[in-house]
């Protein structure tokens, strides 16, 4: 089984993942990540494409409890720092 990934190969991945590397992040191997999305199990949602599997990178790392920076707003100015 391939090594699990770090906290930031998690943040740098695209918009979806393949099967395999969502299972990667969980330390779950091919084979048994297959049985879990066909029964519904995984551990976050999987959408089937066609023949394939895809996770979405945003619901693999709320699973996962990593916050993405990508989706963390700004902080906005406050009503006080603007009457200045």
């Amino acid at each position: 089984m391939a090594q699990a990934l770090t906290t930031a190969e998690l943040l740098a991945l695209p918009v979806t993942v393949d099967l395999v590397t969502a299972a990667r992040a969980f330390g779950i191997g091919r084979t048994k990540a297959h049985e879990l999305a066909r029964s519904g199990q995984f551990p976050c949602p999987v959408l089937r494409v066609g023949h394939t599997y895809r996770v979405g990178r945003a619901a693999l790392l709320r699973c996962l409890d990593i916050d993405d920076p990508a989706l963390t707003p700004a902080p906005t100015a406050q009503a006080t720092d603007l009457a200045s």
